[in-house]
């Protein structure tokens, strides 16, 4: 028989501190166990394509293997989505913007400095 260790209720916000940390119980700007992600492995190279799975056959524009954290990709993902007058998320460590556009992305990613591919058909 498996039994479950019991859970001990851990404080996540304070009236004098305000949110909390769950892994360390500092407040959350001196958080001493912050878990930065690690910027994505890849070949340098960033692709742009184009998706429509699960969508109902509406289409987005996928960007993929930008070697950035999570902050620096919301940046990037912001500055993409007001370059084409388009709506977007990241998720998964890409950036979706709504509707098509490879051309304009490709360009301005480009005039970014990165090496870019479009990706798909």
């Amino acid at each position: 028989m498996v039994t479950k260790a019991p859970r001990h209720a851990v404080p996540v916000y304070s009236t004098e501190q305000g949110r909390l940390c769950p892994g360390c119980g500092q407040p959350a700007a001196a958080c001493a166990c912050k878990t930065k992600s690690a910027a994505p492995k890849g070949d340098g190279v960033v692709r742009v394509g184009r998706a429509t799975k699960g969508r109902k056959g509406t289409g987005v524009t996928v960007v993929t293997g930008l070697a950035l954290d999570q902050e620096q990709l919301r940046e990037l993902a912001s500055r993409l989505k007001k370059q084409c007058g388009a709506g977007g998320a990241v998720k998964e460590g890409a950036i979706e913007i709504q509707g098509e556009h490879r051309d304009l992305l490709v360009a301005t990613l480009q005039q970014l400095g990165y090496t870019v591919k479009r990706a798909g058909g």
